[in-house]
């Protein structure tokens, strides 16, 4: 099969570095022996990307007779109306290559360290930001993150033998975050090489996105500036973006409170909202969906279980999905479940209500920081992801999300608070009947569980009021042989093999 990227090589050895050489009107391919200060930069340029594919913003769930778009060079973030945008790709240029084709050419990028492609998100750069010159892409390789097969958990804790936890958090700055990021900055790279006025880049954050967002611009040398509520996200999450030369500003408010004000700010200077009111985030972030299909062969799970705070990531698992489906890699897209905490769940209630009438909430703390919104930007692409994905919502208390996460652990993971939401929301899925036993599932996993150790160390250490069920605190011993032996005994004892 012949190359979208370069007609003389093959799509089935992408990493073959070949030149044309013209003799006598003749083609013929030779190898390229590289220089030794030849970089993977050096290579791509080598290489550039010749194709017709585009990308335009458009009014989120616009009119089909709807006229009204922007090219992605424009700095906008709302539609004329006011409403949200969203990234339209010319489907009919990327039609003109069937399934089978994006199947092989996304499978031959997989593992590979040919720029940009060894990234999980650039290796779908057709399908994500198809006119970007690879020189402006800001990269860290990352997405291709593990799809874990849960099998003791899914066998001990809810009767599964299909389970699956899709570990995004594995990742550059610990979170899915990276995967949106590396697509927003990349274009602000472009668009500072274009002379446009972009002095810097700022978001609100409950923690993960300004890490994404401080990591990506010190690697592109762009100034950043974080809007963090004031003592409500951990120790772990505040250090990273004062560790990559951010400029944080701590708030006394909320994250909605940050939101507001960030939004407030950047249209007044001449700064960059990289929060998820920028669509460009999702258009990286739908690659996780497109990914985890492909782990699967491109296989199609019966469930995903993604947990939902601002509401961006359900709607970009969506996009990814629907993509797959629209042009010909898959037969259906898998149905949706968005797992809220308690104490911060607008979206479940609206839900619950049968979609009736959306009320902001003022959200309460939770152990899931990161998804502590009530009043999410994303709503309207949440709702729009639910409802065409015969989706279901579902929320977890705080006993209850501490309590999955300390159930997960104990099987060998370590996952975020965030996590232990969507487990939770896959217990009381499985205790309904409405997923079952042998149903596909694939639990996101959206942080790194070493961003949440307070909180661990808290539960296990009984230093949370009425938590604590699956607790494992350390067990002090005399320093003397005996009762060293006395405490190991009673441990094995416990621990015997249960013959029948």
């Amino acid at each position: 099969m012949v190359s979208l990227l370069n007609p003389s090589v093959s799509i089935f050895t992408p990493n073959t570095k070949t030149k044309t050489i013209h003799h006598s009107n003749k083609r013929c391919i030779s190898t390229i022996v590289k220089c030794n200060h030849d970089n993977i930069k050096d290579e791509a340029r080598r290489h550039r990307d010749h194709h017709n594919f585009s990308a335009k913003y458009v009014p989120f769930n616009a009119a089909p007779d709807s006229t009204e778009s922007y090219s992605l060079d424009e700095i906008v973030y709302r539609s004329r109306s006011g409403g949200l945008l969203d990234v339209q790709h010319d489907m009919e240029a990327l039609k003109k290559f069937d399934g089978a084709y994006w199947k092989s050419l996304f499978d031959s990028r997989v593992g590979k360290t040919t720029w940009p492609y060894g990234s999980g998100v650039w290796s779908k750069k057709e399908w994500v930001l198809p006119e970007i010159d690879s020189d402006d892409i800001v990269s860290a390789f990352e997405g291709n993150s593990n799809l874990f097969w849960a099998e003791r958990y899914g066998k001990q804790f809810v009767g599964m033998n299909d389970l699956w936890v899709k570990h995004c958090g594995i990742s550059h700055s610990g979170s899915f975050k990276d995967l949106g990021m590396t697509v927003l900055v990349s274009q602000v790279n472009r668009l500072r090489k274009l002379n446009r006025p972009v002095y810097g880049v700022g978001c609100a954050s409950t923690g993960d996105t300004s890490a994404a967002l401080s990591a990506y611009c010190a690697s592109a040398g762009i100034p950043s500036i974080v809007f963090l509520p004031a003592n409500k996200i951990s120790t772990a999450q505040l250090v990273q973006p004062i560790a990559n030369g951010a400029l944080v500003l701590s708030i006394d408010t909320d994250f909605d409170g940050c939101m507001k004000l960030i939004r407030e700010v950047t249209s007044e200077l001449p700064i960059y909202l990289a929060n998820s009111l920028n669509s460009l985030r999702l258009e990286g972030q739908k690659t996780a969906a497109i990914e985890i299909l492909q782990q699967f062969d491109w296989e199609v799970p019966d469930w995903v279980i993604i947990p939902g705070g601002n509401l961006g990531n359900i709607y970009a698992f969506y996009k990814g999905f629907k993509m797959c489906k629209d042009l010909g890699l898959v037969d259906r897209i898998p149905r949706l479940v968005c797992a809220q905490a308690a104490n911060a769940n607008p979206l479940y209630l609206y839900y619950k209500s049968g979609w009736q009438e959306f009320k902001a909430v003022t959200a309460a703390n939770t152990f899931a920081s990161a998804i502590q919104i009530g009043d999410p930007v994303s709503i309207d692409r949440a709702v729009l992801a639910l409802k065409n994905s015969d989706g279901i919502v579902e929320e977890a208390t705080e006993e209850e999300l501490m309590d999955a996460m300390a159930q997960a652990d104990s099987t060998g993971m370590f996952i975020c608070p965030h996590t232990g939401v969507a487990l939770t929301a896959l217990i009381k899925l499985r205790n309904s009947g409405v997923i079952g036993p042998s149903e596909r599932t694939v639990v996101v996993s959206t942080a790194h569980g070493l961003k949440f150790t307070q909180s661990k160390t808290d539960y296990h250490s009984g230093d949370i009021p009425g938590m604590g069920r699956f607790a494992n605190p350390p067990v002090s011993v005399k320093a003397d042989f005996g009762s060293v032996m006395d405490e190991l005994k009673g441990f094995l004892l416990s621990k015997a093999p249960k013959y029948k």
